[in-house]
């Protein structure tokens, strides 16, 4: 959006809180309105309206309360000059909560820094499966943040690519924010429920201290050594088997790893903190990552289109270390997943995994009441049914 310049009185985003800092009545000011071009600066954005020794000492009068020289393009700013020529208020729209104000008052320049607050307040989704979580949620009214954030809790749990069925239901209790009315975006979940089968996984946010995060009804948290899925919402082509006929070579050998199809460039995440012990080329893998983890594990991703990481770097658990290519032997675009412990191929959709600690005894208590107010935030099993039945 261009600039406009315009001999008004002040706008409203202009004049909040400037009754006491300009005498009344206002005379007439210079108005610019804009937002912040694709790969200019603020001394080009107002090139012709401040000359350069204004523009520096609005610059070092902003700098206590935020950094000009971080101007970002498609942010709003606002500037009023007297008939003179000199700046009597000047605004920078630094996100959606955060707005930066330089007013002209008697001691001269003094900025501030205008925060707003999301309101909130918790509602219930449930939802009911019929092809995958993200429709599920989108049926129930919501956006696919959701089925994210929700996928993100469960994600050590249950494999969002290769385990639902239709009939699996959710409930959640999620807060909400919004600005003047209007949502903007989800808070925290503060519990869910999702009833796989004849399983029922249940998760609570709780803050204990040392280890914030989603535990079980019981206090065991959900968060694990390794996650599910390198991979978020795609499906299994090729599984572990000790006798395949390879597309390629047509040899029958055996294939040490799960196949994840999807698009190119799909991101590929750690499974588990660790080490890597190889990024590169690796024979018919193509672009590989090896990492090393505790326990005796090691997890190799290959085909990748793109490699992120390197040799002898740590990485955290869900951190992108690649993207989703056919690099190698490979007919299409795909994930190459494999598992080892103790120097031995497993397969890891069935592997063993290491256990996490559970909440320390001595804040169980506290734990229970938090888990039943949550609990209790659920929308009931009748709304479940009824959202399987619309």
């Amino acid at each position: 959006m261009g600039a406009t310049l315009l001999l008004i009185m002040l706008p409203n985003h202009l004049q909040v809180g400037m009754e006491s800092a300009i005498a009344s009545p206002l005379p007439p000011l210079a108005v610019q309105q804009g937002t912040i071009r694709p790969g200019t600066s603020l001394a080009v954005t107002l090139e012709g309206l401040l000359s350069p020794p204004r523009l520096h000492q609005l610059v070092e009068s902003a700098r206590p309360a935020y950094d000009l020289s971080r101007v970002a393009a498609g942010h709003a700013y606002g500037v009023a000059l007297d008939p003179d020529g000199e700046l009597v208020a000047f605004t920078y729209r630094i996100d959606e909560l955060r707005t930066l104000r330089v007013i002209r008052r008697e001691r001269g320049l003094e900025p501030e820094l205008l925060v707003r607050r999301y309101s909130s307040e918790v509602d219930g989704v449930a939802g009911s499966i019929d092809s995958s979580l993200f429709l599920a949620i989108k049926d129930a009214g919501e956006h696919d943040q959701l089925a994210l954030d929700m996928a993100q809790i469960f994600a050590w749990d249950i494999d969002f690519n290769t385990e639902l069925q239709t009939g699996d239901s959710f409930r959640i209790a999620v807060e909400k924010l919004y600005l003047d009315g209007e949502f903007k975006r989800y808070g925290a979940i503060l519990a869910a429920e999702f009833v796989r089968g004849s399983r029922i996984h249940r998760a609570v946010y709780f803050d204990g201290g040392d280890q914030p995060g989603y535990y079980d009804e019981e206090g065991t948290p959900l968060r694990k050594a390794f996650l599910r899925s390198p991979l978020e919402f795609t499906r299994i082509s090729s599984g572990f088997t000790y006798r395949r006929r390879h597309p390629i070579t047509k040899e029958v050998r055996p294939h040490l790893a799960v196949d994840y199809a999807a698009p190119t460039g799909t991101p590929v995440r750690a499974s588990a903190d660790g080490r890597v012990a190889g990024a590169g080329v690796m024979g018919g893998l193509g672009n590989a990552v090896h990492l090393r983890h505790a326990n005796g594990f090691e997890t190799i991703y290959g085909h990748l289109s793109r490699i992120r990481v390197r040799r002898g770097e740590r990485v955290t658990q869900g951190d992108v270390i690649g993207n989703v290519g056919s690099t190698g032997l490979a007919t299409g675009p795909h994930l190459d997943y494999r598992m080892k412990r103790d120097g031995r191929y497993v397969n890891p959709l069935t592997a063993q995994l290491p256990p996490a600690p559970p909440i320390p005894s001595e804040l169980l208590s506290e734990y229970g009441a938090v888990r039943d107010r949550a609990l209790a935030l659920l929308p009931s099993p009748a709304e479940v049914r009824r959202a399987a039945a619309e």
